[in-house]
């Protein structure tokens, strides 16, 4: 990775909220956020951050659609983003909420004004990374205050993979940097913390597809509070104190390699290519029997295994 200096200028303001209960470290503090918990985001420009790659106006619409060709494909079309550390604050009626920056390149800044879709595209791409680096689930209805950020935008420094910044580079989509130094730190957690990424892997079974994740420290408790999500081409878990699993299916070749690039990256793991070649096995079968699925708790093993 390489260090950048950033002086984020504000963009726009949307507002989200938390799905469901979770907790997540702040400053290495944990802290517990309830359901319906408002979440702010600032979306802001920096020319410091790497921009997306050249593309033709068919790549971008492909990449806004999360469409992708039959075969695998990690050249598409992507966006990279900082995304900070969040912070508390509380709304206009003083009730607590959280607040992140997810900062993108100057270059896309003309574009997101004048393309509504283009906008919604980079609010979603926000969100996906929030709920990747934090665990929490956040609700698409989006509302968008007449601020341009809430609270002020401060200058920092953040360290990011450097192949964001090689012309040729296929293997970073939307890739995500978390922001270093007095103003807001960077949790990197070692691979036995419990904010470490759930490990998962698949095989078929029958004519199912069993996907088994494993929960270290699984107990009880845990299993009782876990909530597990199953749709046609997306399998997202929730288990309290552990950031959220979220196999996303229909997301395009390119953001699933990097997706997996970051998280290593973020763990300290040089290779990524076992849990993105994973994902796009999985991705060339069948969609998920959803009415016919079924998960199993395993104590003793420890792990959750899905039918489906």
């Amino acid at each position: 990775s390489m260090s950048i200096q950033l002086a984020p200028k504000p963009g726009f303001c949307v507002k989200s909220s938390v799905i469901q209960p979770a907790a997540f470290s702040i400053r290495t503090q944990p802290v517990q956020v309830p359901a319906g918990l408002k979440v702010f985001v600032n979306v802001a420009w920096d020319k410091n951050v790497p921009s997306p790659p050249e593309g033709s106006e068919e790549d971008i619409r492909r990449a806004m659609q999360g469409q992708d060709v039959n075969e695998p494909n990690v050249h598409g079309w992507f966006v990279p983003v900082v995304v900070s550390e969040g912070r508390q604050d509380v709304d206009k009626a003083g009730k607590p909420a959280l607040v992140f920056d997810c900062v993108y390149n100057s270059s896309i800044k003309t574009r997101s004004l004048a393309d509504v879709e283009f906008k919604s595209f980079l609010v979603e791409l926000a969100l996906q990374r929030i709920e990747a680096q934090t665990g929490l689930a956040l609700s698409r209805q989006i509302g968008t205050p007449n601020i341009a950020s809430k609270g002020k935008l401060t200058p920092r420094t953040v360290h990011v993979p450097t192949r964001l910044f090689e012309p040729s580079s296929s293997s970073a989509k939307m890739g995500t940097a978390q922001a270093q130094g007095s103003a807001q730190s960077a949790v990197v957690e070692n691979s036995s913390s419990s904010n470490s990424p759930l490990i998962w892997r698949w095989a078929k079974e029958g004519d199912k597809l069993r996907v088994t994740v494993a929960v270290p420290r699984l107990t009880r408790d845990l299993i009782e509070a876990a909530t597990l999500d199953i749709e046609a081409r997306r399998l997202i878990l929730c288990v309290p104190g552990r950031p959220m699993l979220d196999i996303n299916l229909d997301l395009s070749d390119a953001e699933i390699v990097a997706r997996a690039s970051l998280s290593a990256a973020a763990q300290q793991q040089p290779d990524s290519s076992k849990v993105s070649g994973t994902t796009l096995t999985l991705k060339r079968q069948r969609d998920f029997d959803v009415d016919g699925a079924r998960a199993e708790w395993r104590v003793a093993d420890p792990v959750l295994v899905v039918f489906v």
